[in-house]
């Protein structure tokens, strides 16, 4: 299960479609109206656009949508899932909520979003996946999504900061089911939302004189996925093509 994937540009979609390709049976989620409130706007067809991508790779697929505010959701989607495509066996997470402010102008309601989001719906994922999981030893996998851009981002890095940290205790915690857990932090790859300017800034700071593409952080989601990814666990893994 891909949680996060709304737009064919986006990170979801490209790690979902990668997995598909792996031999995966893919469900993902989407919330429609944030990416009404973001500058991108909505991706009419994207859903669909998506679901024909995996189902075109061999998967047997389920889109459900799902709002991550809403503390009774993720339970809501894993029983959707379980109902069309049986128990879900790696969990990828990459939903997020992530609105600019800084220090002095993040709004409460603004920081308690992202916190309900990024940070305790992650949780509340994994619990739920934990609880659930009844899969052989060795073959579960949770990985998380995050990010360090803070600065100017007060509330949508705070609250990243904390999804590493469950995430890494997951790692102990699902021990005894046999399941690693990882965070991948991928650093900015461009999804519809970065300025030429900003764009071009943050090539000349990355050695490899490009950006970040979501099949670079779909790759390593698949190896972690796979049973040669099994040995890496506990871990926050930077794959940002040496950006400093």
């Amino acid at each position: 299960m891909v949680t996060g994937v709304g737009r064919t540009i986006g990170i979801g979609a490209g790690i979902a479609s990668q997995l598909a390709t792996s031999g995966w049976n893919v469900a993902f989620t989407y919330w429609t109206p944030y990416d009404r409130r973001m500058a991108w706007g909505v991706e009419q067809g994207g859903t669909e656009a998506i679901t024909r991508e995996l189902t075109g790779r061999g998967a047997d697929t389920a889109a459900v949508e799902a709002d991550l505010t809403d503390p009774d959701a993720p339970a809501r989607v894993f029983d959707e899932v379980e109902r069309r495509l049986g128990a879900v066996t790696a969990l990828v997470m990459c939903h997020c909520e992530s609105v600019d402010s800084g220090l002095l102008d993040t709004t409460v309601e603004s920081f308690d979003r992202h916190f309900a989001v990024n940070t305790r719906a992650t949780w509340l994922l994994i619990r739920e996946y934990g609880r659930r999981f009844t899969g052989v030893p060795g073959t579960g996998r949770v990985i998380s999504l995050t990010s360090d851009h803070t600065v100017g981002n007060l509330p949508y890095g705070a609250s990243k900061g904390a999804l590493d940290r469950i995430t890494l205790a997951a790692a102990r915690e699902l021990a005894h089911l046999g399941v690693t857990a990882n965070a991948v932090n991928p650093g900015p790859v461009d999804t519809g939302w970065m300025s030429d300017e900003g764009r071009e800034d943050l090539i000349r700071q990355t050695p490899l004189n490009r950006l970040g593409v979501p099949q670079d952080t779909a790759n390593l989601v698949d190896f972690l996925c796979s049973p040669r990814g099994q040995w890496i666990n506990g871990q926050l893994l930077m794959s940002n093509g040496g950006l400093a």
